[in-house]
């Protein structure tokens, strides 16, 4: 469990360094493109996200070479979201990066759920 207080600094430099696919889906995101409001680097609970959309109740994780070692911690990220109500939506990076087309098309597909 990591303190609210230390989260916040954290979020706000992860804000101001994103990584590539990051930065990239948060070019297709901004200024309510998709026609919901989308947060980045977002504290949920005890918990960073990389965006949020508070209206839609959805959580975007953008998984880069890291996660694939770290698949057990990330189902155990999903449920606390899901017990929450909320929906989680996994993109990998490299698709971000290399068919952003597609990647926002999944995300337009989950906010019409």
């Amino acid at each position: 469990f990591v303190a609210r207080n230390t989260l916040v600094p954290r979020a706000r430099a992860m804000r101001l360094a994103p990584t590539p696919s990051e930065a990239i889906l948060w070019s297709a995101l901004r200024a309510s493109q998709l026609g919901v409001r989308f947060r980045r680097q977002v504290v949920l609970g005890h918990f960073i996200v990389d965006f949020f959309a508070p209206s839609a109740n959805l959580v975007i994780e953008v998984d880069g070479g890291i996660h694939r070692s770290r698949a057990d911690a990330d189902r155990l990220r999903d449920e606390y979201f899901t017990a929450r109500g909320l929906r989680v939506l996994r993109l990998d990076a490299a698709l971000v990066e290399n068919d952003l087309v597609v990647a926002v098309e999944r995300i337009r597909r989950e906010l019409r759920r």
